[in-house]
């Protein structure tokens, strides 16, 4: 089989000489338009449970890691002068042109054809020649937009800002730093890397990745909108360069940023509807793609590579593309599924990362990053003491656990955290929320709320009030996706504007509704109820002693049973 693979970068190089050393005897071209030489990022950083699974396919990427990459276990976060870490996070990085150049090497070893400075303009114009088609050509991936109207990618923009730059520092593992400047709230993603081709020891030579985000505002106050993005990949953002080493003096410890093609974006979270037309398949950023913060984009294209050769090779028999193509996607789209689905509410948490900043301290706003994707409970599997530090600065100032913390609304205080919801007794009628028996408040929807207190004025009929004067909640349905955001917080806003002591929020995503609440408590100062049926204990008091909510609600039979366990969950170790 005559196979062409156009790019050639990680997943491209390890399809080809998987591909080669299936069978030695298959014509295998790779087409790079760059040099051999050139690369534009620094670091890649692999999960243990990564390396494991690709290491069942070829020990190459082990051995990169082991000879030439550097290895830890605590990831840090630095917030308010105080560094938090959390263990149990099993992670190596390697230089990008290191990792590229071994790759090479093998690729070489096993008889691939490369192809530098060959640009393709047209992939079409392959299928004629060769078999199989591979697009492995990234993010912007000249393949796919050609094929768009067959795969019909989609595309969304997230409105962080963020560059891609290095330093001389080495920072002893992954690094999460926090700083607010003259200018907004910046975040840095830092981890080491080895640099030169030789191990990084503790202390030694080396250099570390150092990715900074920001919201748009931040970003624009500060003038750093003045570099035209839209020039050819090559020069980087100087002026940011300097802004930026100027605003993280402090963690430099006086050692420079680095640039490669370093200039401000917005991530793009690519998805297609198909990966393959024909005898054309794609793979890794070019059919999908996750924020940077799971550091998946070089594993989901490698396990690509990997699975696509073991379809072409062992699935559907020999000669029967079609069926291995499309084993291939098969396979493959439950996991990548699975990674985008994580890397969504990570790539939410960064767009919000400023009011985590500017509310909450250093322990509460660890604990709420760690926990954006890992409830309590695994947590402290993973990590015991950090778990521990935080419920026991919890307890130190609440002096209970969390879900039994007591709490004011509207006036009252309730004993704990958890409060059953019963059913309406109508359709157009509100839930009833109940503390320890007692009504907390009646709740109201945004139809049944005006700025003067008496009916709403939607387009149907007048709902009846329930409540005309004293205090009052607002129930609100959050949206299933971001995009319906905008009009929930618009309800949630005229709700507070009319005098509502508490916002409940149910439906929509687990994304949405904690966003709502957030934007509730955080925002607008109003005690925030999440509603949510199918949460675990540990799932509700994470919610609460991160600071996504004020209370977590339920049907009574849920409700009775977290409140039946929260004298212990959440609990000093």
């Amino acid at each position: 089989m005559r196979t062409a693979i156009v790019g050639g970068g990680p997943g491209g190089l390890f399809a080809a000489t998987l591909l080669k050393l299936a069978d030695p005897s298959a014509d295998v071209v790779v087409f790079e338009r760059n040099r051999p030489s050139d690369t534009f990022g620094f670091g890649v950083v692999f999960s243990d449970a990564t390396l494991r699974g690709i290491d069942d396919v070829d020990p190459v990427l082990l051995r990169a890691l082991t000879d030439h990459g550097v290895h830890w276990d605590e990831i840090e976060v630095r917030i308010h002068g105080e560094r938090w870490r959390c263990g149990g996070n099993g992670m190596a990085a390697i230089a990008r042109m290191t990792l590229l150049r071994l790759l090479y090497q093998q690729a070489e070893a096993a008889g691939v054809d490369l192809r530098f400075e060959h640009d393709v303009p047209d992939p079409a114009g392959l299928t004629g020649s060769y078999d199989l088609v591979v697009g492995a050509d990234g993010a912007n991936s000249a393949v796919r937009r050609q094929l768009k109207g067959q795969l019909r990618p989609s595309v969304t923009v997230a409105s962080a800002k963020f560059i891609w730059l290095a330093t001389t520092k080495l920072f002893d593992g992954l690094t999460f730093i926090h700083e607010r400047g003259p200018d907004g709230v910046f975040a840095v993603h830092g981890y080491p890397f080895q640099l030169g081709g030789t191990p990084v020891p503790p202390g030694g030579p080396g250099a570390s990745t150092f990715i900074v985000e920001t919201d748009e505002a931040s970003w624009r106050r500060a003038g750093l909108d003045a570099f035209d993005v839209t020039q050819p990949p090559g020069p980087s953002d100087m002026a940011s360069k300097a802004y930026l080493e100027e605003l993280f003096a402090e963690h430099l410890d006086g050692e420079p940023l680095l640039v490669n093609n370093s200039r401000w974006g917005n991530f793009r979270t690519v998805r297609c509807g198909r990966w393959r037309e024909g005898n054309v398949v794609i793979l890794g950023d070019a059919a999908h793609t996750a924020h940077f913060s799971v550091g998946s984009g070089t594993k989901m294209a490698m396990e690509d590579a990997a699975a696509l050769v073991r379809c072409l090779t062992d699935e559907p028999g020999p000669g029967d593309l079609d069926a291995a193509l499309d084993a291939f996607e098969s396979a493959r789209r439950p996991p990548v599924a699975k990674i985008q689905g994580a890397a969504g509410p990570s790539l939410s948490w960064w767009e919000h990362f400023g009011r985590y900043h500017d509310h909450l301290g250093a322990a509460q706003f660890s604990f709420h990053f760690f926990s954006r994707a890992i409830p309590l409970d695994k947590l402290a599997t993973r990590d015991p003491r950090f778990v521990a530090d935080v419920t026991g600065w919890w307890a130190s100032r609440f002096g209970a656990p969390p879900l039994s913390t007591p709490l004011s609304v509207a006036g009252r205080k309730i004993d704990g955290r958890v409060v059953s919801v019963s059913d309406p007794a109508s359709a157009g009628d509100v839930p009833v929320v109940r503390s320890s028996g007692e009504v907390l408040v009646p709740f109201r929807r945004p139809g049944d709320v005006s700025p003067a207190g008496g009916p709403g004025r939607d387009s149907g009929p007048p709902r009846r009030r329930r409540d005309p004067g004293g205090e009052w909640g607002l129930w609100l349905t959050a949206p299933d996706d971001e995009a319906g955001l905008p009009a929930a917080v618009a309800q949630l806003e005229a709700g507070v504007a009319a005098g509502a002591a508490a916002v409940a929020v149910s439906g929509g995503s687990p994304v949405t509704r904690v966003l709502l609440c957030e934007e509730a408590r955080m925002v607008r100062g109003i005690p925030a109820l999440l509603v949510d049926d199918g949460l675990r204990p540990a799932q509700a008091a994470t919610l609460v002693l991160s600071g996504r909510a004020d209370l977590v609600g339920a049907s009574e039979p849920v409700a009775e049973s977290w409140t039946a366990v929260a004298p212990t969950v959440g609990a000093p170790a």
